[in-house]
């Protein structure tokens, strides 16, 4: 669950016109959420040196840049916030770094300071020596106590959407890819590790030096550092997981699909092109699912279940390996080209792991959270469209379920009216002719009208009518939707428990995680007390080991006043920093008890990530 976001409508409207001339270049300099110019200069290699320093809470640093000058004349516009430049210097051919001074724009609350730099006509690259704040909101510093092992720090970054700036000075816009190669410092006996290539021949984990490269050219929210207590499992030769020790066996234990996950990936849209695929699991302060970095996902705790039932999200974070990392929105309006792609992808994995069943189990759930969301924002219906207009917002406001489900459920209304095997080999050819770019949704409009609409619908109707999607509020009524029987079972199951309070039924069932949490998502407003408590005695969901089961049992009990589960709502908010749970928690408690909302909220707050607390800050009018 995300805050409802407010959008205005483009002036023109997009089209499929195949004598439009927008391209991934023009469309990146006019990011609104970034002062780069790529256009004019562009960085296109970073070579970076971190110095992580946990008793200060901050990390000296230097990049240096080579640089692409379309405009001799330019100046090198960078991105920063919350950020300490202390020097720059221009590099020639011919000589060593020279010293020179630089301009910081005005303070923007969500942007931060523009970096100027004006460049020599020799200069073909910049050093920036800078340091960061410990308010940063792309880095989060953890106690040991906030640890799985509680006895040494932890660090971890989170770039998306625009918090890389907040701990280097960069473009820091989807628009603008580049390579990179890193050398992290750390204090011995902790362990770095980073969305790149780690250069085994030249680390020395004794001294605490760790040197990645990454090949693949990568915008800036994709780079990626965590620093901790962590050790190596592997699953095949080209992936494994990475944890803390107390958390390292579950976690191999809950991924050991991961070879097969890539393997299908592979099958339905191409070759992996990131070399290797590990996973990180994070602390539970973690404020998001996953986190697609390339080449190591970063993963909240609170999928590990025991029975793989919460997977599918790893499933999407491999699925970014295709849609996000390897084609990219060009700037955070066009968020659905990510999301909904990845969404769709997901979806098709599970289905290939798992089954058809579980898939449409899936859709239908997906489609339950897009609902929500569509009723939530029903006062600011163009930020139900998927083309997004965030010109003075925080990007992050994009990050809602029209983006993920109604942008999935675009493409499976595509699957289905021009048949699966024709809507494949279109998507494969999407990926492989834009791999490694930056793209917008008026390109996907034309690659659609070039490769997919060629040809009458299978389904003998009309072509699909993509204003409706892309600038239409809702979901349009020739969308396809997933009916799953298993939930009709699940539904009259519930309403006779609802009558006669029998919970032997249920526990006989034998059903799914999906099956749960669909049953509890049935559960009425004003339910009678001694049906949750019949509940509780018969299944014990207040101490349930999945946290999305345990998430959705804690909301309806904070809903209905069910007193035996506040305990575990408090210990939940204590220890769970994942925004998705966060958000419909804490809005339940304050409209029941706002102060206890706020009590609670003041303890756990310094746990929570600063993508958490800025959202929750406004939610509770918190000070």
């Amino acid at each position: 669950m995300f805050l409802p976001l407010l959008a205005c409508a483009p002036s023109t409207p997009l089209t499929a016109s195949p004598d439009a001339q927008a391209t991934p270049e023009a469309d990146a300099t006019l990011d609104p959420h970034s002062a780069a110019e790529p256009h004019r200069v562009r960085t296109t290699h970073a070579a970076i040196t971190f110095a992580v320093d946990f008793d200060a809470q901050r990390i000296q640093g230097r990049v240096v840049y080579d640089l692409d000058r379309a405009d001799p004349a330019a100046p090198l516009r960078l991105d920063t916030r919350d950020l300490t430049i202390n020097s720059v210097s221009l590099i020639s051919s011919e000589g060593d770094p020279s010293e020179v001074t630089f301009r910081l724009g005005d303070p923007d609350p969500v942007l931060g300071r523009s970096l100027e730099i004006d460049l020599l006509a020799d200069t073909e690259q910049v050093e920036i020596r800078f340091q960061t704040l410990p308010e940063g909101s792309g880095l989060q510093w953890l106690a040991p106590a906030q640890t799985a092992g509680k006895a040494m720090p932890f660090l971890y970054s989170q770039s998306q959407a625009i918090h890389a700036r907040t701990w280097w000075p960069c473009q820091d816009t989807p628009g603008v890819r580049m390579t990179y190669r890193a050398t992290v410092t750390v204090p011995q006996g902790l362990v770095a590790t980073m969305s790149a290539a780690q250069e085994t021949a030249q680390t020395d984990a004794a001294s605490g030096t760790f040197q990645f490269i990454m090949e693949q050219p990568i915008p800036a929210y994709l780079v990626a550092l965590a620093v901790g207590d962590l050790e190596f499992a592997s699953i095949s030769e080209r992936a494994g997981v990475w944890a803390e020790p107390a958390m390292l066996k579950r976690a191999a234990a809950e991924l050991r699909d991961l070879e097969a996950m890539m393997k299908a990936a592979e099958a339905l849209y191409g070759p992996y092109q990131w070399d290797r695929y590990d996973v990180l699991f994070l602390p539970p302060a973690f404020p998001f699912g996953g986190m697609e970095n390339p080449r190591l996902t970063f993963a909240t705790p609170t999928i590990l279940a025991g029975d793989r039932s919460l997977v599918g999200l790893i499933a999407h974070e491999l699925a970014h390996s295709w849609s996000g990392n390897l084609v990219t929105n060009v700037q955070w309006s066009e968020i659905w080209l990510n999301e909904g792609f990845t969404t769709y992808f997901e979806r098709r994995l599970m289905e290939a792991l798992y089954g058809v069943e579980r898939a449409n189990m899936e859709w239908s759930l997906g489609y339950q959270d897009l609902q929500v969301t569509l009723q939530e924002t029903a006062a600011a219906p163009e930020s139900q469209w998927l083309h997004l207009d965030l010109v003075g917002q925080d990007p992050d406001a994009g990050l809602s379920d029209v983006a993920y489900e109604k942008g999935a459920l675009f493409l499976r209304t595509l699957e289905t009216r021009y048949g699966r095997e024709r809507f494949d080999q279109f998507l494969r050819a999407w990926f492989d002719q834009h791999a490694f770019t930056s793209v917008t949704t008026e390109e996907f409009i034309r690659f659609a009208d070039g490769n997919l609409f060629t040809a009458p619908p299978a389904d003998g109707g009309q072509h699909e009518d993509l204003e409706a999607w892309i600038h239409g509020p809702g979901v349009p009524p020739s969308a396809h939707l997933t009916p799953t029987a298993a939930f009709g079972a699940v539904d009259t199951l519930r309403a006779a428990f609802l009558d006669d309070g029998d919970v032997t039924p249920l526990r006989d069932a034998a059903w799914s995680a999906h099956e749960w949490l669909h049953f509890l998502r049935g559960i009425p407003a004003g339910v009678d007390g001694q049906r949750l408590s019949q509940l509780d005695s018969g299944l014990d969901f207040s101490h349930s080991a999945n946290y999305e089961l345990l998430a959705e049992w804690l909301e309806i009990s904070i809903r209905e006043g069910y007193d035996p589960a506040q305990p575990a709502v408090e210990a939940f908010l204590l220890e769970v920093g994942r925004r998705k749970f966060l958000v419909p928690l804490y809005r339940a408690l304050a409209a029941s008890d706002l102060p206890r909302a706020k009590e609670i909220y003041a303890r756990a707050r310094p746990g929570y990530h600063a993508i958490s607390q800025g959202t929750l800050d406004a939610m509770l009018e918190f000070r």
